[in-house]
């Protein structure tokens, strides 16, 4: 693979705070209190147990998930570049490689904006940056698992976000497909970027990620990697695990006077569970 190209657009320098976090599903908490700070250009592995509460909690980062309580602070403007485990795309929809992977660039082009010489010329160094290139004018369906993830990689690159958001990027692909954008990551950090990935190989997270946060549904841990993967974090993590449970007691949400409409107080009894199966126990790879 080939360098991914510059970045178009300047990196906000802004951390991304969460405050007392707590988020859930029709007030049912999903993940309890989390308060951390993301640093820029930081790439963060965010790993737990099944049901720990880490995709809900990319959602939220992502911005399609509202807070039951607490402030996930951020610029009003910062662009979030977001793949999600299941990227909704249908690989039958009448599209080539280049048409999908052009979408990137809708934050310069708008709805109307006329993709031009330049902008295929970004599109072809992004494709050629995930090693794609030659196949442009491919239609999706005719795409593996990991050619069609390296497209998609391709799209992020032109998004040009300053943060990126991964839910297990590398679930479905080969290891070479892995080790080709796990290198993108690093490059991604070099730029700048705050770059923050849901997965769930820890030897890939010792091997790749400076810093690690290990949730369950609550924070365990926040910090470097060799600091967090500990066997006494792991069972930790196994120990405060709670399924979920859509019968549990609802979470009071009230909005104080000096609050904002972000901004709420979470009240609930420790007491009651939140999930309806407890998954079998993990031991720590």
């Amino acid at each position: 693979m080939q360098n991914a190209p510059a970045p178009q657009a300047k990196v906000n320098s802004t951390a991304i705070e969460l405050r007392d976090l707590t988020l859930g599903y029709e007030r049912h908490p999903a993940v309890h209190h989390l308060s951390v700070t993301l640093l820029p250009s930081s790439l963060v592995a965010l790993v737990g147990p099944n049901g720990a509460g880490k995709s809900t909690l990319i959602k939220a980062l992502a911005g399609t998930l509202r807070p039951i309580g607490g402030e996930l602070l951020r610029p009003a403007d910062q662009r979030i570049a977001w793949l999600p485990q299941h990227s909704g795309l249908d690989p039958s929809f009448p599209i080539d490689v280049r048409g999908m992977v052009t979408l990137g660039l809708w934050h310069q082009l708008g709805a109307l904006g006329r993709v031009g010489p330049r902008q295929r010329a970004l599109c072809d160094a992004a494709l050629a940056a995930v090693g794609l290139t030659g196949f442009e004018a491919r239609p999706l369906d005719t795409l593996s698992g990991g050619q069609l993830q390296r497209a998609l990689f391709a799209r992020l690159i032109l998004q040009d976000a300053p943060v990126v958001l991964l839910d297990e990027p590398f679930a479905a692909v080969d290891n070479r497909t892995s080790a080709d954008l796990l290198g993108l990551l690093h490059q991604w950090q070099a730029q700048g970027k705050t770059v923050i990935v849901v997965l769930h190989d820890l030897a890939q997270v010792r091997a790749h990620f400076p810093h690690t946060l290990l949730l369950a549904r609550k924070l365990v841990a926040f910090g470097p990697t060799a600091e967090v993967l500990t066997e006494a974090n792991w069972a930790r993590a196994q120990q405060m695990r709670e399924p979920f449970d859509d019968d549990a007691p609802l979470c009071a949400a009230t909005l104080h006077p000096q609050d904002d409409a972000q901004t709420h107080s979470h009240v609930h009894s420790h007491a009651h569970t939140h999930g309806r199966h407890a998954h079998q126990e993990e031991a720590l790879p």
